[in-house]
């Protein structure tokens, strides 16, 4: 459809340039007849007619060119805009998904703070409470073995010189 369109206009473009030559033509004759010039001359007048018919022919070609070499330029500089403006959409989307995982890390990065934050108070925790408990074993070694019976009391490789409290704390290195 657009190819046949583009046909008639094209042959309708060809008309009226035809249509305008002849009338230039005729109206050139018509004033060489009304001037009555020589026989002689008459090829003289015949090529000015034809070569003013070109002129002017190719003053209305030279128009036509120029208003489509403007379209042209309004139509690029359309696209150029439309292409400027879809960038900058691109930009502002790229933009907007670094925000985002900027964000989603900085949440991360806080929940891990405050998961170590904990796991360091609950590593304190449990030292102070194997500190009060290695406390409470070195008071409960103090007493004297004779009261506990022989077989809760802890195994005894460690060397004889070795003191209660000095038992106690190789046992604790040892668990």
């Amino acid at each position: 459809m657009s190819n046949g369109y583009r046909t008639l206009s094209q042959h309708l473009n060809d008309l009226k340039k035809e249509n305008f030559s002849l009338k230039l033509r005729i109206y050139f004759l018509e004033e060489r007849i009304q001037q009555k010039y020589e026989e002689s001359s008459e090829d003289v007048y015949r090529t000015n007619i034809e070569l003013k018919v070109e002129v002017e022919s190719l003053k209305q070609e030279l128009q036509e060119k120029q208003q489509l070499l403007d379209k042209a330029l309004t139509t690029a500089e359309s696209l150029t805009n439309h292409n400027e403006a879809e960038l900058q959409r691109r930009c502002q989307e790229r933009q907007q998904e670094i925000d985002h995982m900027q964000e989603v890390l900085e949440t991360k990065i806080q929940l891990l703070q405050e998961e170590a934050q904990l796991a360091r108070s609950e590593a304190e925790r449990m030292a102070s409470l194997a500190g009060s408990q290695s406390h409470t074993s070195l008071l409960s070694l103090d007493a004297p073995m004779e009261e506990t019976p022989e077989d809760e009391r802890p195994p005894t490789t460690l060397s004889p010189s070795n003191t209660s409290k000095d038992r106690c704390k190789d046992y604790l290195q040892v668990s």
